[in-house]
């Protein structure tokens, strides 16, 4: 299945979550900033909440695609024990990856939230979004984060994922949803015949549209 762009596998995934719409306390939390365009698709079609987990992938120095762990908001940061074996990262080299990428996600905090409190999930249905699944750091970090909360139910849900890293999420969450787990993997992008990089402007006009409907839902505490 190749995707045309993350609008139309967001389309897709939604049909595959048909059972959450129209439900009460369903939110779709979409990792920015790939999944937002997923999400947004998603939140539309179950009739549901959108808003955002920031989460920074911690990429290995001189190979930053190459996660050595993640971190993500609620002061999460996982790391991967094999990944740092095997290329003998020192802990300061962590530690300072790490502080730069919490410097970021700070600021894309800012930006797509401003003032806007960070959603209530205690007892809520928590549908993560991404554009895929590649070493699953970044998602189990959003996980993580997600449980400190105590949410009702926690699902992931990807349009591609590398079939390994679907079957090892499984255990992590009560459903997960993998459109597509085609085999060789290589990479989330050659998934999709249009992978363009999202921008912030892109999150935040996606993030404004849905909250105009939803925002009572959203941010009532």
């Amino acid at each position: 299945m190749l995707f045309k762009d993350r609008t139309a596998a967001g389309q897709v995934l939604a049909k595959k979550l048909a059972d959450y719409a129209n439900r009460p306390n369903i939110l779709v939390l979409a990792l920015p900033r790939g999944g937002v365009p997923v999400g947004f698709e998603v939140a539309k079609a179950l009739n549901a909440p959108l808003d955002v987990l920031v989460v920074r992938k911690l990429g290995v120095p001189d190979n930053e695609e190459l996660a050595m762990g993640a971190i993500a908001s609620g002061g999460v940061r996982i790391l991967n024990q094999s990944i740092v074996n095997q290329f003998q990262i020192p802990d300061e080299v962590i530690a300072r990856v790490a502080v730069q990428q919490e410097r970021e996600l700070k600021r894309r905090e800012n930006m797509y939230r401003g003032d806007r409190p960070f959603p209530d999930l205690k007892g809520q249905t928590v549908i993560l979004v991404d554009d895929g699944l590649a070493t699953g750091a970044t998602m189990w970090a959003a996980v993580m984060s997600v449980k400190q909360q105590q949410p009702k139910e926690v699902v992931i849900a990807v349009p591609v994922a590398a079939p390994e890293t679907c079957e090892e999420m499984q255990s992590k969450v009560e459903k997960i949803i993998c459109a597509n787990t085609p085999t060789p993997f290589y990479s989330v992008g050659l998934w999709y015949e249009k992978f363009p990089q999202t921008t912030d402007d892109e999150v935040r006009e996606l993030l404004n549209k849905a909250n105009n409907h939803h925002q009572p839902l959203l941010f009532g505490k």
